[in-house]
């Protein structure tokens, strides 16, 4: 996971670099007041990686049957709303409701022992439709030509539309919780166009809530305690 979050901010930072290069060096100034707007709208297009951050219970020492258990990731778009208002010259505060679809988490188990017909190797798939809710402040550096960099942060507020907190009569199935909080934290680039300001944006967003649903008559749940929500966002923000 991290070795593939550093190599994505490293292309992402790249191609911002050379796009930045490119409208830097046009000479006609596009949407001059635009920073002087109280407030204004866009939309959001995204991908995301979501992982989940574990650990284990003191039950996990103690149990002959569960060897490992790891977390994976994948992926999942998002789509969203954005609303911005002006705080001062270089501070924003801003609004950007989003659905997250296909964001479903893993976690790997290797067993010693099985049931009859049970392989050694299961994995837990929790599927995820999230619809978040985080709420950023922007600090922008001055604008030269086209083009402005800005950081990011906040918090947010999550649903799982597809959380299974309330199956009942279900086997050795983790249940996760439907809600969750946290903060984000990120930077991204601003690309003035003559229609559209063009934002392309990176972020981590950790979750602080333990949305593990303890079950101890689950041998799957039983050996883990805490479960986080981890991801990594790539954004374009398209601005008014």
């Amino acid at each position: 996971m991290h070795h593939l979050l550093r190599k994505q901010v490293v292309l992402f930072i790249i191609v911002a670099a050379v796009c930045s290069t490119r409208v830097i060096a046009q000479t006609e100034i596009y949407r001059r007041n635009h920073d002087d707007l109280v407030y204004y709208f866009g939309l959001t297009l995204g991908y995301n990686y979501s992982s989940l951050h574990i650990s284990k219970s003191d039950k996990f020492l103690t149990n002959d049957s569960i060897m490992s258990a790891e977390p994976g990731t994948s992926g999942g778009i998002a789509m969203g709303l954005m609303a911005t208002a002006r705080l001062s010259d270089h501070f924003q505060f801003r609004a950007n409701p989003q659905l997250i679809i296909g964001g479903s988490k893993y976690i790997s188990y290797t067993l010693s022992k099985s049931k009859p017909g049970e392989a050694l190797f299961q994995r837990q798939v929790l599927p995820a439709t999230l619809v978040s809710f985080p709420f950023q402040i922007k600090f922008n550096s001055d604008r030269i030509g086209n083009f402005r960099t800005y950081l990011m942060g906040g918090i947010k507020f999550d649903t799982d539309l597809s959380s299974n907190s309330s199956a009942r009569n279900v086997d050795d199935i983790i249940k996760l919780s439907r809600s969750d909080f946290g903060f984000e934290f990120g930077m991204g680039f601003n690309f003035y166009l003559p229609f559209v300001t063009i934002s392309p944006e990176i972020k981590i967003s950790n979750g602080l809530k333990n949305i593990h649903q303890l079950d101890p008559a689950l041998k799957y749940s039983n050996v883990l305690d805490q479960i986080l929500s981890r991801m990594v966002v790539f954004s374009i923000h398209f601005e008014d």
